[in-house]
C-alpha cells in the first residue's frame, strides 16, 4: 500500500504554534503570550454574540453585508472594497492561493509573521526574507531581494514580534519601488494601537492603486480572537479574485454580529488603547531598568532581549512559568535570546516585573 503524497513544499512546513495557556502544576496562570487585549471584548459584542444562540441552525450571510458596511462606516472606506474572513490568517492563505504557486517567490522581512512562509510553502512557492535594520523592516533590503519570480510582498506594519514599524513615506517608497504585477500586502493587525503621526496602515495606497491590499483583524484591540474575524481593504480586481476562492460562508453569524457591535462600542476601544498607552512606556522603562534590551514598540507587546543570550532567555521563561506567567519564546522567529511580553492588566504586568527582578538578581 502506498500512502498519498502531499504537494511539493507541504512537508517543509513547520506547523504554526500559538501561545500556550497552561503550566503543569500551576493553578494561577496568566497568559501573556498571544497579544490578546487584557480588557476583553466589548460588553456589547458579548451581548450580540449571545443573541445569536437561537439562530445557530441558520447559515450566515455569505456576503457579510452588515459587517462590511459597519467596517466601511467606521473607517471611511467603500464597502464594496472590503472582504471579511475567518481571521486575517485566512486572507494570507487566500492571497497566496490566488497569486502564487510553484516557481514563484513570496518576499517578507526577516522577522515577519510566520504565517507568510507557511502560506507560501503550502502553494509550492518559495519564501524569501530580507534582512532588517535594528529589528525594523528595511525597505532597501526588501527591494534588493525582488526578483523576476517575486509575486507577493508581505509587510507586517507594525511588525509582530518586534513591535517596530516603518513610516508612511517608507511604505510608499516600498510600493513605488516594486515592479508592476507584484502584489503588496500590508498586514496592519496592530494599527489601532499606533499613535505615531507618521504612520499609515496603507489605506491611501489601496485607494490609489490596483496592486495593494491592507489586512486587519478583530483579534487584537477588539478582543474577538476566539471568533476568528479578519478583513481586508483591497482594489476591486483583488476583491473579485478573493471572492472566487474563499469559502461561501467563511465568517460565522455570531462573529459577524459581535464584530458589528465591537465597532459600535468606540468607548471600549478607546479604553483599551488608553490602557496600552499607559502601560507600554511604563513597562519599557521598568524592563530596561532591570538590564534588559527592550525593542521600542508601537503595538500591545514588547520584545525583550536578555544580555546573556539564549540560555538566559530560556531560563527566564522556565522561571516565569513557575510563577504562573506565560510569555512567548522567540526561537521560532530566529530570536532565541528574546521573550515577547503581551501588555496585560496592571496587576499582571507588576507580577512580571517582580518575577523578572527576582530572576535577574
Amino acid at each position: 500500500m502506498t500512502a498519498p503524497k502531499p504537494n511539493a513544499g507541504i512537508l517543509d512546513i513547520s506547523p504554526y504554534k500559538g501561545g500556550e495557556a497552561a503550566v503543569a502544576g500551576v493553578t494561577d496562570v496568566r497568559k501573556l503570550s498571544s497579544n490578546e487585549t487584557p480588557l476583553g471584548p466589548s460588553p456589547q459584542a458579548i451581548a450580540a454574540y449571545k443573541a445569536q444562540a437561537d439562530e445557530l441552525h441558520r447559515y450566515p450571510d455569505g456576503a457579510v453585508d452588515l459587517l462590511r458596511q459597519a467596517i466601511a462606516r467606521h473607517h471611511g472606506l467603500p464597502a464594496e472594497n472590503i472582504i471579511c474572513s475567518n481571521g486575517s490568517d485566512e486572507l494570507i492563505s487566500l492571497i497566496c492561493n490566488a497569486y502564487c504557486g510553484p516557481g514563484d517567490e513570496v518576499l517578507y522581512s526577516r522577522h515577519g509573521f510566520l504565517m507568510y512562509p507557511i502560506a507560501a510553502k503550502a502553494r509550492g512557492a518559495t519564501p524569501v526574507t530580507a534582512e532588517e535594520t535594528n529589528l525594523t523592516t528595511n525597505v532597501d533590503a526588501l527591494l534588493a531581494k525582488v526578483s523576476p519570480r517575486t509575486r507577493i510582498v508581505f509587510l507586517a506594519n507594525p511588525n509582530n514580534p518586534t513591535g517596530t514599524y516603518i513610516s508612511a513615506a517608507d511604505l510608499r517608497r516600498l510600493r513605488e519601488g516594486l515592479p508592476d504585477g507584484v502584489l503588496l500586502v500590508v498586514d496592519a493587525a496592530y494599527a489601532e494601537y499606533v499613535s505615531r503621526n507618521d504612520y499609515s496602515a496603507g489605506e491611501d495606497l489601496v485607494r490609489e492603486r490596483d496592486d495593494t491590499v491592507m489586512t486587519r483583524t478583530f483579534s487584537k484591540i477588539h478582543g474577538l480572537a476566539a471568533l476568528r474575524l479578519g478583513w481586508a481593504y483591497a482594489p476591486a480586481n483583488v476583491i473579485e479574485v478573493l471572492n472566487r476562492v474563499r469559502g461561501p460562508f467563511n465568517v460565522n453569524s455570531p462573529a459577524q454580529a459581535a464584530g458589528v457591535a465591537a465597532l459600535a462600542d468606540v468607548a471600549h476601544t478607546d479604553k483599551a488603547r488608553a490602557h496600552n498607552d499607559a502601560e507600554l512606556p511604563r513597562l519599557t522603562k521598568a524592563l530596561t531598568a532591570l538590564g534588559l534590551d527592550v525593542v521600542p514598540s508601537v503595538g500591545n507587546f514588547l520584545l525583550m532581549r536578555f544580555p546573556k543570550g539564549a540560555e538566559q532567555a530560556q531560563a527566564a521563561d522556565h522561571f516565569l512559568r513557575s510563577r504562573g506567567l506565560i510569555l512567548r519564546a522567540m526561537a521560532g522567529y530566529g530570536l532565541p535570546e528574546s521573550l515577547r511580553l503581551t501588555i496585560g492588566t496592571v496587576a499582571e504586568n507588576d507580577r512580571v516585573l517582580a518575577a523578572l527582578a527576582d530572576f535577574l538578581k
